[in-house]
């Protein structure tokens, strides 16, 4: 999860596809038009704001393990996590995982949120 505007396309376009979610609330994912792999997502409470890139498209995916892994309560049985890293069922609290800095970085966007959302409620 990375603020959008760090995230530039740097070449073409990408297509953008609505996907519904368990939430009801959907996800827009951001494929590339030749191969159709997902590149990123925009979930509906931060909306384009926030991008969250599919680390297995990154040039060295082994740079970024998961420093959590959620919604462990629908991860088929063969699927082993590693001790030492954080596991929760389904979504989590941020200000129990993430470090201060990025928190930092969360309340700086905040506001851009809030008002997307204000924005989307009063349509």
């Amino acid at each position: 999860m990375i603020e959008s505007d760090r995230v530039p396309l740097l070449v073409g376009e990408v297509d953008m596809v609505d996907t519904p979610s368990a939430s009801g609330k959907g996800q827009k994912i951001a494929r590339c038009p030749t191969c159709r792999v997902a590149v990123w997502s925009h979930y509906a409470g931060a909306g384009p704001i926030l991008k969250f890139v599919r680390v297995g498209t990154l040039d060295q995916p082994d740079h970024l393990p998961p420093e959590i892994h959620i919604f462990t309560a629908s991860k088929q049985p063969w699927v082993i996590l590693p001790p030492g890293t954080p596991a929760v069922t389904e979504y989590y609290n941020r200000e129990d995982f993430w470090p201060p800095e990025s928190l930092a970085r969360w309340q700086r966007i905040r506001p851009q949120i809030e008002a997307r959302r204000s924005a989307r409620r009063s349509d």
